[in-house]
């Protein structure tokens, strides 16, 4: 999937259909990529907490190392056996909730892309299965574990966030590795639960869904 998601919610609203033990102080950004803050709900102690972290774990290469080159950023989990993810993935401490309404990927020829937003119609408010962590390079951060996409998502990305129901929030929270497994090989939700929005919004516009210049065909919908 593409690195760009939307929350066209308030703070409130959030922590409401999250179940947030203490009040956020943070704000809802209006779009994350890479690099920047998103929001993320993680439990300690049995308490849930929602907090702004960046998103994009940090990632070395060899050839970086060699170069004395600062590290990249990864906010997708999608190889589940990289080294990367070795404790990670495995240890429930670092699993969390990614809230988002919105995620994009760019449509059009190259040169001339443009933002095709997708949500859920029977779930305005969704959950990405996510990991966060406190790491030297980066401090504390987060990533979502994508899956296979369903056949709306497939003409734009092969690759789409594996979605939770507000039922498996405490099984994504608490469960074991082969639960986490079994969440990223199940069958993606399906095409008809989702819409999307095509903008004449370019990619890299930084304009979210909420201001979206649409398309016609959209607005005649």
């Amino acid at each position: 999937m593409s690195r760009l998601f939307a929350i066209a919610r308030k703070i409130e609203q959030i922590a409401d259909h999250f179940r947030v033990d203490v009040p956020p102080s943070c704000d809802v950004p209006t779009e994350t990529i890479e690099g920047s803050a998103g929001l993320v709900i993680f439990e300690r102690d049995g308490v849930r907490l929602l907090k702004s972290l960046t998103w994009g774990f940090p990632r070395h290469t060899s050839e970086m190392r060699h170069n004395g080159e600062p590290p990249g950023r990864i906010g997708l989990v999608a190889d589940l056996t990289n080294p990367l993810w070795n404790k990670t993935v495995v240890d429930p401490r670092y699993r969390c909730l990614i809230p988002l309404t919105h995620f994009a990927n760019p449509d059009g020829p190259k040169g001339e892309k443009t933002r095709a937003w997708f949500s859920m119609s029977r779930q305005p408010l969704m959950a990405w299965a996510g990991f966060c962590r406190n790491t030297p390079e980066f401090g504390p951060v987060f990533g979502g574990m994508t899956m296979t996409a369903n056949e709306k998502v497939r003409p734009y990305n092969d690759r789409m966030p594996a979605l939770l129901k507000p039922e498996e929030y405490e099984r994504w929270l608490h469960g074991t590795i082969q639960d986490v497994i079994e969440f990223q090989f199940r069958e993606p939700p399906p095409s008809d639960d989702f819409e999307i929005l095509h903008t004449r919004d370019r990619w890299r516009s930084g304009i979210p869904p909420s201001k979206a210049w649409a398309t016609r065909s959209n607005m005649l919908i």
